[in-house]
């Protein structure tokens, strides 16, 4: 190994001396010659010689600067000491005669990386990453040597913090905000934060002191701004939204991630609650005073989603099962905020989710995260029956109409619909009684009402197809609920058969629409799953052959209308969109095992046959090359295939078909085995 060693070296030298496009070259050699693992070396001493090597060319790059003038060299330069403890124990780097020296220049390399946060922001997160990994072996360190990461950790994390706050004011004083901003870019964000908890904690009371710091003045002007007239510097409160929002995201970070490293427990949880306090009472400013009327503006929506993250963080820590093991938190939340346990602590919680749902009628992002961290608590068993026990989740359920929530009457949201009542559905069925349910289910009932009672021409307008739409949608999420045989017969009881004719209806005359015939269809493929046996009906029931009876009316009349369409330029969503859902509605209800299918031929009835004779149809519209370059419509394709022909092969006659349609078939099949998408090709 020593010739790999004096290999690596020259290397280094090369890249120190060497000038032009060479440099960018160098390094990414250098980066992988760091990356040979410990097995490649015969004994230890070969290891330690290479390792000293390759900290004596960092530090001759560190001391001179050369070549880090450039962007590309500068980044590959972060990766190459971002690869010193992903290989090597922080007892190896103490060894080495100068590690002090070189410690103390990355050091001061990362403070001033910090601060040129423009030109390189994307290559901090390998210095951070660097960082966090020492940090995390300190207590696994054996012997005396001082690892010197006490003096030099916090002040690199006192610079990350500074330079966050001071990129949100240069980007306003320039007046040209970045596109790639952070706040506003979840991915970038995660890259940022995602090692700053470990530096954090790593020091966390000193950390914590000068983080309040920072907030306290911040949330003083907040609150101050809160009370002035509307028309107020815009410019300047964006500012402290922006550094706010920045604050609450590192505090989130920070709350994620519980470990303690030269703190007790109880130490730990009593900074946590320190800076928990601090943006709980920022959620009372958010929605008071001018800040109520500012929903719409982006400043605001980027410190909304910012507390939805540390409520979603925070909340897995301290919220829930978790509460019970931390009894000193909350003894000190309730010092400062009078929150003396975590059902108190929950109903602020739902507070915020009511406010913005309320709120934010037009911000899709923090809709679905305010949904997101709903749908969390509501899925969480302790927690769910917790959120029943609040008056705010009550009113929520009990006054779910457009008028208190109008993101529910826009159109750019119109997908959140479907989350928003999943997750009353869950709620609601988390207690037993019909009567509770039918009251919830009143809003909608009116909605079909009103519908039922819409003339033929009135369902061509706006006004009717979005209220129909938004119906099948809200109808999709509560079905998406029902995980038992008693919720879903609430759901089927309430539908059929009463509402049935509403579905028929509106797939027959809005065919061409498929706005409309799209969540109809999402909505019947979910009604007809019978996932967890949901769908199981007692032995003297007819409500199987019932509900296959009006599938069949749909996917007939939904079939034969859409073959006599001509193709549009988007074939895809005009056609092929609701073919493969049809197909999908047909075969879940096919191999559901709840409908008796012989009894169909034995009185004759039709249901089953014009079903599986319109869906094949409607298959063998499609040009085969259609079936394979579209994976959501070969996939729901080659699932009926399956269905249809270990099920259903005699009652449909399929070995009787024309000589062309059978080929058609066969040749299908063919091309599906020969795919490379394994789960077609077993089907």
């Amino acid at each position: 190994m020593n010739f790999t060693s004096i290999f690596f070296f020259k290397k280094c030298l090369s890249y120190v001396s060497v000038q032009g496009p060479c440099f960018l070259q160098a390094l990414e050699c250098l980066v992988r010659l760091a990356s040979v693992r410990r097995s490649l070396f015969v004994e230890d001493p070969a290891r330690s010689q290479f390792l000293s090597h390759l900290m004596s060319g960092t530090r001759e790059i560190l001391q001179t600067g050369q070549g880090l003038a450039d962007h590309g060299n500068y980044h590959e330069f972060c990766r190459l000491l971002g690869r010193f403890k992903v290989n090597y124990q922080l007892s190896e780097l103490l060894n080495v005669e100068f590690y002090g020296e070189w410690l103390g220049l990355v050091a001061e390399f990362t403070t001033k990386s910090l601060l040129s946060w423009q030109w390189a922001s994307n290559s901090v997160y390998y210095l951070l990453s660097l960082w966090s990994r020492l940090v995390t072996s300190v207590p696994y360190l054996k012997g005396d040597t001082p690892s010197l990461l006490d003096e030099t950790v916090p002040k690199i994390t006192e610079g990350f913090i500074t330079s966050r706050i001071n990129s949100v004011q240069a980007s306003f004083a320039d007046n040209s905000p970045d596109p790639d901003n952070p706040l506003e870019n979840a991915e970038s964000l995660q890259d940022q934060l995602e090692s700053l908890p470990y530096l954090c904690r790593f020091k966390y009371e000193s950390c914590s002191l000068f983080i309040i710091n920072i907030m306290e003045p911040l949330l003083q002007a907040y609150t101050a701004r809160s009370r002035l007239p509307a028309s107020g510097d815009a410019a300047e409160l964006s500012v402290i939204e922006g550094q706010i929002a920045w604050m609450v995201h590192i505090i989130a970070a920070i709350l994620k991630i519980r470990q303690t490293v030269g703190c007790s427990q109880d130490s730990q949880e009593l900074f946590d609650a320190e800076l928990a306090a601090r943006v709980l009472q920022l959620i009372n400013i958010t929605d008071t005073g001018v800040h109520a009327q500012r929903y719409q503006e982006i400043s605001k929506q980027r410190l909304d989603r910012a507390i939805l993250i540390f409520v979603q963080n925070f909340r897995r820590s301290y919220v829930g099962d978790q509460a019970m093991h931390a009894s000193k938190l909350y003894a000190r939340l309730s010092e400062l905020l009078g929150l003396t346990d975590h059902l108190v602590l929950l109903n602020v919680i739902v507070g915020k989710i009511a406010t913005n749902l309320k709120c934010y009628a037009e911000c899709e992002d923090v809709i679905d995260h305010t949904l997101s961290l709903f749908q969390e608590l509501a899925s969480g068993y302790m927690t769910g029956k917790l959120l029943l026990k609040l008056e705010s989740t009550k009113f929520i359920i009990a006054n779910h109409s457009r008028e208190n929530f109008p993101f529910l009457e826009e159109y750019r949201c119109v997908r959140s619909r479907t989350n928003f009542y999943y997750i009353l559905g869950c709620l609601v069925f988390m207690e037993d009684g019909p009567v509770k349910f039918r009251s919830f289910m009143e809003p909608l009932l009116q909605v079909a009402v009103n519908l039922e009672a819409s003339a033929d021409a009135a369902f061509r307008t706006d006004v009717v197809k979005y209220a129909f739409t938004g119906l099948m949608r809200d109808l999709r999420g509560i079905a998406m609920a029902t995980n038992s045989r008693r919720t879903y017969g609430l759901l089927f009881d309430w539908l059929y058969p009463s509402r049935m004719p509403l579905l028929l209806r509106a797939i027959s005359l809005l065919t061409d629409e498929p706005e409309v015939t799209t969540p109809l269809l999402k909505f019947m493929s979910e009604f007809v799953l019978n996932k967890a046996q949901r769908l199981t009906f007692d032995s003297s029931s007819p409500n199987g052959i019932l509900l296959f009876r009006e599938i069949s009316k749909l996917i007939v009349a939904y079939g034969s209308r859409i073959l006599l369409l001509p193709n549009g330029t988007n074939i895809y969503r005009s056609k092929y969109k609701g073919i493969w859902i049809s197909l999908t509605v047909l075969s879940r209800a096919l191999c559901g095992n709840y409908v008796n299918f012989g009894v169909f031929e034995l009185y004759g009835d039709r249901a089953l046959a014009d079903a599986l004779d319109i869906s094949l149809k409607m298959t063998l519209s499609i040009p085969l090359s259609d079936i394979l370059t579209f994976k959501k419509l070969s996939k729901a394709y080659y699932g009926y295939m399956e269905v249809l022909f270990n099920n259903h092969i005699t009652i449909n006659s399929v070995l009787n078909l024309d000589t062309s349609t059978f080929v058609h078939i066969v040749t299908s099949l063919e091309s599906g085995l020969k795919g490379l998408d394994t789960g077609i090709s077993t089907q």
